[in-house]
């Protein structure tokens, strides 16, 4: 079996599909790889090393016709669908909530797509769980990004000239990211509080060290998923309310609250935002989904009126490309692993499988997925 491997080509993106350790593994395993000349230069990997590990290197094209099998990061454009190889399997990031059209061409062209947003949040599933892994990745960033932009020092510091007081840092939403922005804002010294509509994550913010901010909402919980399920407008108030009276003491404010499949809940309006200290760092990680934040843009940042600053930098996991790399290949080689017939040498497609249905978007010329299929 033919595993190709491309080049990202979306503006901006800094990650690659694979490394040569998983390289290494696949071939060990009996798979052929080939790669696209300059796959890994965006992390500083040569196409040598690819090579050493058994690898052979090609033009994007004779990839898109020979390959069995494509990985890569981000979703194809349209315009690669059609000489992708009939029946082969197309493995990376989909967003296939919002890609009818791309969906619709992948099935008429037979192709079978396994959206890695898709994975589920199970315990097998852990080891090629993309979308928490890169989350995680991108939770550290924000933080850093507040740190290098907020005109004080994170931590408590007692010095000859006085005692400085730790920053004031609040996580609004504590999934994966959202716990991985509160250990690194611990860990810079900080004082963090978050919150989560969320109930059962309690445990996990306090065990991080960081105070959970009680705001009644009524009845809320998670899907089976382990996503927030969505709020009502009363119960969003609600927690607009509260979130306002933390947000005014706080010196940073990172908003990591996503919607799986659905445009993100507004959490900061103006109107919380005007009450905010001149000089408060604010990240919004949903920016890309639509945003947590009233006023935030895609790549931009914006200082408002009262001088809050708003950050909105998208692909956050790619700010740490060499990392995000190695663990998205990782989930990718575990994947191809979990399903690999060490006799014929081949990836087994198990449509009945649990990991293959939830994650599985189309195969044999249609829509299988059925929340995609629902899609109005």
């Amino acid at each position: 079996m033919l595993i190709g491997v491309l080049k990202e080509i979306y503006l901006g993106e800094t990650r690659c599909a694979l490394i040569p350790l998983s390289v290494d593994r696949l071939v060990k395993g009996g798979a052929q790889v080939t790669v696209e000349s300059g796959l890994g230069a965006c992390v500083g990997i040569f196409d040598s090393e690819y090579q050493k590990t058994g690898a052979s290197i090609d033009s994007r094209s004779n990839i898109l016709k020979n390959a069995d099998m494509i990985l890569r990061v981000r979703k194809p454009p349209i315009e690669e669908v059609a000489p992708l190889k009939k029946g082969c399997i197309h493995i990376s990031f989909l967003d296939p909530f919002n890609e009818k059209t791309l969906v619709a061409e992948l099935a008429k062209n037979n192709i079978s797509v396994i959206s890695m947003e898709m994975i589920p949040r199970t315990t097998r599933a852990q080891k090629m769980d993309a979308l928490s892994s890169q989350a995680n990745l991108a939770g550290y960033v924000t933080v850093i990004l507040a740190a290098e932009r907020l005109p004080k020092i994170f931590p408590l510091l007692m010095t000859p000239a006085g005692t400085i007081q730790p920053a004031r840092v609040f996580i609004i939403g504590a999934g994966v990211a959202g716990l991985q922005a509160i250990a690194t804002a611990k860990r810079l010294g900080a004082r963090v509080e978050a919150f989560d509509t969320r109930p059962v994550v309690k445990e996990q913010v306090q065990s991080l060290g960081a105070k959970f901010v009680e705001i009644d909402l009524g009845e809320t919980g998670q899907t089976t998923q382990g996503y927030a399920k969505s709020l009502t407008p009363e119960q969003l108030q609600k927690q607009r309310n509260g979130m306002a009276r933390v947000c005014m003491q706080s010196d940073v404010v990172i908003t990591t609250a996503q919607l799986f499949g659905r445009k993100a809940p507004v959490l900061l309006t103006k109107d919380i935002i005007a009450q905010m200290k001149p000089g408060t760092i604010i990240v919004d990680m949903a920016v890309e989904s639509g945003g947590n934040v009233e006023g935030s843009k895609v790549n931009e940042e914006v200082t408002t009126a009262n001088g809050v600053r708003i950050i909105g930098l998208d692909n956050l996991p790619g700010r740490v490309a060499v990392h995000a790399s190695q663990m998205y290949s990782a989930n990718l080689h575990n994947l191809i692993e979990e399903y690999w017939d060490k006799d014929s040498k081949t990836f087994k497609l198990n449509i009945e499988d649990e990991i293959i249905k939830g994650a599985l978007i189309t195969h044999q010329g249609t829509v299988v997925n059925e929340m995609v299929k629902n899609i109005k």
